[in-house]
């Protein structure tokens, strides 16, 4: 099992064997609910659907709710597939802690970014902007954003103003300064996409492995 489902509480500070501050933020990890099991034989390949959050009956389908009703478990809000190995004794209905992340030294979370509505090119991009003195006219604008004669266009992905915030980030590994099985809580060092009590993924890191890592 290589990860979880779980919710952004906060970020507070931790003191670590040293002495020194370390800034953390603290992630509800689990505990998940298996709501189906899928094998090679039946769907082409090994993973396990969580399910994390409690959700009302009202606001699901009749379908859905049936999906839940086979797993024998209550109607969860946030669903998340993750691959497991073939000899997985997983099944449906079986509850997953954050105690299957003992020994994981980093984490990969993703989760979904602030939006921040539409934006300016100096807020959305950090642009200097022009002069805001002296009879400047171009103080906060994008600026020329056209080419010469030729291509006579505005090439793509050209920084402009729009929509910022409000996208899919995965922040990669963020270091386990401490996991706290029992009351299901993962104290990761830094910053995690998302507001306070947004959903995340939690992955065991790709580009490390171990305790020494």
């Amino acid at each position: 099992m290589q990860g979880l489902i779980g919710k952004k509480l906060g970020m507070t500070q931790v003191y670590d064997g040293d002495g020194a501050r370390v800034p953390v933020t603290v992630i509800e990890a689990g505990p998940c609910v298996v709501v189906q099991r899928k094998t090679k034989a039946a769907d082409g390949y090994e993973a396990v659907q969580l399910g994390f959050g409690d959700q009302k009956e009202s606001r699901l389908t009749r379908a859905a709710l049936g999906r839940f009703k086979a797993a024998n478990t209550t109607p969860r809000r946030c669903l998340a597939e993750f691959p497991v190995e073939t000899d997985s004794p997983l099944k449906a209905g079986d509850v997953v802690s954050a105690q299957i992340l003992e020994g994981a030294s980093h984490l990969d979370v993703s989760g979904v970014t602030k939006g921040k509505g539409f934006q300016g090119v100096v807020r959305r991009y950090r642009m200097r902007g022009g002069p805001v003195t002296h009879g400047g006219h171009s103080k906060r604008r994008v600026g020329s954003i056209g080419a010469n004669s030729y291509p006579a266009r505005v090439h793509k992905g050209h920084r402009m103003s729009g929509h910022m915030g409000n996208v899919n980030v995965t922040q990669q590994n963020l270091k386990v300064v401490e996991l706290r099985g029992g009351d299901n809580l993962v104290l990761l060092k830094g910053a995690v996409p998302g507001p306070n009590g947004a959903v995340v993924l939690l992955r065991r890191a790709l580009k490390k492995s171990g305790k020494g890592s």
